[in-house]
């Protein structure tokens, strides 16, 4: 059946669609109330440049229909994180935002968390922050203020923070519980804008730093009261209603879409996101996507104000109340996420068109180096010292951008040559892509010429695979010059050129995640202990032996009858056997 016999067929139902081109990937996912309708209006009139990119590639499409708006909603998500399509970067990040939380379970305590709606948090939560800086120092500098908890887990006893004077011994300590509640108070009035309190004490510390010329301590006081309003001060935006509440609006202009949304808590503007992004389809279905996604992945239980031309795409599909204004403050509110976002596409879309171009012309370049598309390339590197602690890395790139939570770190086998180690490296992964029916890459790279190359066709072919395989080759001061293809010919690169410097980047990328994971290894060998190697022993026993005995030597000077008294007799004995027949210990 030809797509226009196809398109005759589709039911007038609510569902999701899968666009597909001619390699049968799924290259975009939208939902709609009427499929029938929503499908054909891309084959019918004029549309912008990215929509009109779309339909030029699709060669085929799928459906499956759905009972409900919401269920449609919800497929559409879920479908868009299973296939990855190249025209829904929405969806492309599944990270939530940082949030500060503020708990007061044995303690007050303040830190950054990422959540989604699905967990269940203990504690207030503020945010969230776009800035993860801005909430780390935030978080930091309450820190500073007052005396909270800071372990994860309650210890059996007071540390560093306590005799500094950071914490309070929560731990140990049978703190008042109206003093740790009027620092949990403290804080939430903090997070919230409120700073006239602890200004004034602050102050008034200076001050009598001052007086009794301290100075060094009073200039400590004036730059915490500096560093509070620049942290904790908020913008008023409801002058008699302190409500907690969200507001979401867009601006479209010339196939670009910006989206804005204001987070208000008590009254005060507590933080803002901006999103920009090429439009494909309509707005309605696009910002619903959005705004489904962002929530999926963010915590809210506050009410969401939107335009009202949204209003009945949304109203029901979240847990909490979603509604518009058109007078008042809210209003105000509404019109300034629309000012914001037309701002943010003035200054960004400049940005993001120069972006689309470069990916574009990569793709064209790669299509004409290599005689098809190329849509996900894989790129190895190892990493050892002295054949110690033999490690691989694989980064991914899909359309051109880093894909990393596609990123994979491999341990190999000890002492092994470099041919060997990516032999070790290519098998597993490709074994792994066969056994899992993963995606397979259009492009695999190695890390060098001829011989690399060789081990490279080796594994594909053991496997029973069709890749194509390039070395990425170097100069004689080991800088990125050419590629060789599977028949030994040099691709010459311009060292000028979009494609050498995207060859460069990323060969930096997978040599800069190879050396970071070999370094971490290196670093956890040197504080192996000889009692990691004895069963039985625990993180706990451990410690305990460590405590009194300070050194491996002093346990080392220990007999195996001494050694019965801290530990049960064949654990004793193994360690002793441990201690006294490995040389390096």
């Amino acid at each position: 059946m030809n797509l226009k016999d196809k398109l005759k067929t589709l039911p007038t139902k609510p569902g999701c669609y899968l666009m597909k081109d001619s390699s049968n990937t799924v290259i975009y996912v939208g939902k709609a109330i009427n499929l029938k309708n929503r499908v054909n209006s891309y084959f019918i009139g004029a549309h912008d440049y990215k929509t009109t990119k779309l339909v030029s590639n699709i060669r085929d499409f799928d459906y499956i229909v759905v009972g409900s708006e919401k269920e449609a909603l919800i497929l559409e998500y879920n479908l868009i994180k299973k296939y990855d399509p190249k025209f829904n970067i929405v969806f492309k990040d599944d990270k939530s935002y940082p949030y500060i939380k503020v708990s007061n379970e044995h303690g007050p305590k303040v830190e950054v968390v990422r959540i989604n709606s699905k967990q269940k948090m203990k504690g207030k939560l503020f945010g969230p922050y776009p800035d993860v800086t801005a909430a780390r120092n935030t978080v930091s500098l309450l820190n500073k203020l007052f005396p909270l908890r800071k372990c994860k887990n309650i210890a059996k006893e007071v540390c560093l923070y306590y005799h500094i004077g950071e914490c309070l011994g929560y731990c140990t300590k049978n703190i008042d519980p109206d003093k740790s509640n009027e620092i949990y108070e403290s804080i939430i009035r903090l997070l919230e804008g409120d700073i006239s309190e602890i200004t004034k004490e602050y102050k008034k510390k200076m001050n009598k730093a001052s007086e009794e010329l301290d100075f060094e301590k009073a200039k400590e006081y004036r730059d915490m009261i500096e560093d509070l309003k620049q942290s904790m001060l908020k913008v008023d935006v409801q002058k008699n209603n302190r409500q907690s509440f969200n507001v979401f609006n867009y601006d479209v202009e010339d196939g670009y879409i910006a989206i804005t949304g204001l987070f208000i808590e008590k009254g005060k503007l507590l933080s803002t996101i901006k999103h920009i992004d090429y439009l494909v389809g309509d707005v309605e279905n696009y910002v619903t996507s959005y705004l489904y996604r962002f929530f999926e992945l963010n915590e809210s239980n506050r009410p969401l104000f939107v335009p009202s031309e949204l209003l009945k795409y949304l109203e029901g599909n979240f847990s909490f109340e979603v509604s518009t204004v058109t007078r008042g403050q809210k209003y105000g509110l509404l019109k300034r996420a629309k000012e914001n976002s037309t701002e943010y596409l003035r200054q960004n879309r400049e940005v993001i068109m120069k972006k689309d171009a470069y990916y574009e012309g990569l793709a064209n370049e790669f299509r004409r180096l290599f005689n098809r598309n190329i849509k996900c390339i894989e790129l190895f590197d190892n990493s050892h010292t002295a054949g110690k602690q033999t490690v691989a890395a694989m980064v991914v790139y899909k359309n051109f951008r880093q894909s990393k939570k596609d990123y994979r770190l491999y341990k190999l086998e000890e002492g092994a040559d470099d041919l060997k180690s990516m032999h070790e490296v290519l098998y597993r992964r490709y074994f792994r892509v066969l056994k899992d029916n993963l995606e397979r890459p259009d492009l695999i790279i190695v890390d060098g010429g001829k011989i690399q190359i060789d081990v490279a066709k080796e594994v594909i072919s053991s496997l029973g695979m069709d890749i194509t395989i390039v070395g990425l080759g170097k100069d004689e001061h080991h800088n990125t010059s050419y590629l060789m293809d599977s028949n030994y010919n040099h691709i010459e690169i311009a060292n000028d050129s979009n494609v050498f410097f995207f060859l460069t980047n990323m060969q930096d990328e997978v040599h800069r995640f190879a050396i970071s994971y070999h370094k971490n290894l290196r670093l956890k060998a040197q504080y192996h202990s000889v009692l990691d190697d004895v069963k039985g022993i625990g993180p706990v026993t451990r410690k305990k032996l460590m405590k009194k005995y300070k050194t491996v030597t002093n346990l080392k000077q220990l007999t195996v009858d001494e050694l019965k008294s801290e530990l049960k007799e064949d654990i004793a004995v193994e360690l002793y056997n441990k201690l006294h027949n490995a040389e390096e210990y």
